[in-house]
């Protein structure tokens, strides 16, 4: 599933194409949506925001349309008005005078009046979002602090949009990592420096992943793989997907985990139980 990083990057990519322009095709991939089309047809877009995972496209009259990409959904945006030759389902699609935005794939569209998407069921629930600029490290330290999340394990916790929303599956392992702590500890356990340290990781690597288009591996390091001959694949990450090969940091073998089915990386030298 795209994590907060990735969908923050289709969000840009949608805003340059679409924003201050008018929409003149709508189309709605599934049957349900279709009769949406009308009220946004001809209508200029003022704004793609995120909020986690899931992106909002806002309409100059009071409409968006909320979308989540799910497992799944992938956003494309082509210039002109031929689409690309796929497979994929689409389910939106966007045409202003130069571009065309299309989502394949997901199915967890809905359109809404714009003053009530505070009321959406999943935008109401979720928590900070980890690709807002304006978002502090204190800020996470906080919520780290917060009675409601102490007794979680961190494995839990990072992966709970109500915690902070946008964070993953990939994000959660790589996170701490870089803070050194094992994903059974518990909020409630951790020092002040734990904390701190904690809460400038988990700001640190997803915006390094947002401006590298995924990479979460410090910049001089991934340099050094390319230059190297490394894949994109080999250069991303500290941990996550490195099963058996050795720490960047003490050559230890990394290790997998499954915890309620989603899988987990770490080095157990440098995150201790």
């Amino acid at each position: 599933m795209p994590e907060g990083p990735e969908i923050r990057r289709a969000a840009d990519e949608l805003a340059n194409a679409l924003e201050g322009k008018s929409v003149h095709l709508v189309r709605f991939g599934l049957p349900k949506l279709r009769h949406h089309a009308r009220k946004l047809r001809d209508h200029r877009v003022t704004a793609v925001e995120t909020r986690g995972k899931a992106l909002l496209t806002h309409f100059e009259h009071g409409y968006s349309i909320y979308s989540h990409n799910q497992l799944y959904g992938i956003w494309k945006v082509v210039k002109g008005h031929k689409l690309p030759k796929t497979n994929r389902s689409l389910r939106l699609l966007l045409q202003t005078d130069t571009h065309s935005a299309i989502l394949y794939s997901a199915s967890d569209i809905s359109v809404w009046a714009t003053d009530e998407l505070d009321t959406h069921p999943f935008l109401k629930k979720i928590g900070p979002d980890i690709m807002n600029k304006d978002l502090h490290w204190r800020d996470v330290a906080k919520r780290l602090s917060d009675p409601q999340f102490a007794s979680k394990s961190l494995a839990s916790l990072y992966l709970d949009q109500a915690f902070l929303a946008g964070n993953g599956n990939y994000l959660r392992s790589e996170i701490l990592h870089d803070a050194g702590l094992h994903h059974m500890r518990q909020p409630g356990e951790l020092t002040k420096g734990e904390i701190g340290r904690l809460a400038r990781s988990t700001l640190t690597l997803s915006s390094r992943s947002y401006q590298t288009g995924g990479i979460t591996l410090a910049t001089r390091l991934a340099k050094s793989f390319q230059s190297q001959g490394l894949s994109f694949g080999q250069r991303r990450f500290y941990v996550f997907g490195r099963t058996g090969r050795p720490c960047y940091h003490c050559s230890q073998e990394i290790e997998r985990r499954e915890i309620g089915g989603r899988r987990l990386y770490l080095c157990s030298n440098c995150q201790p139980e």
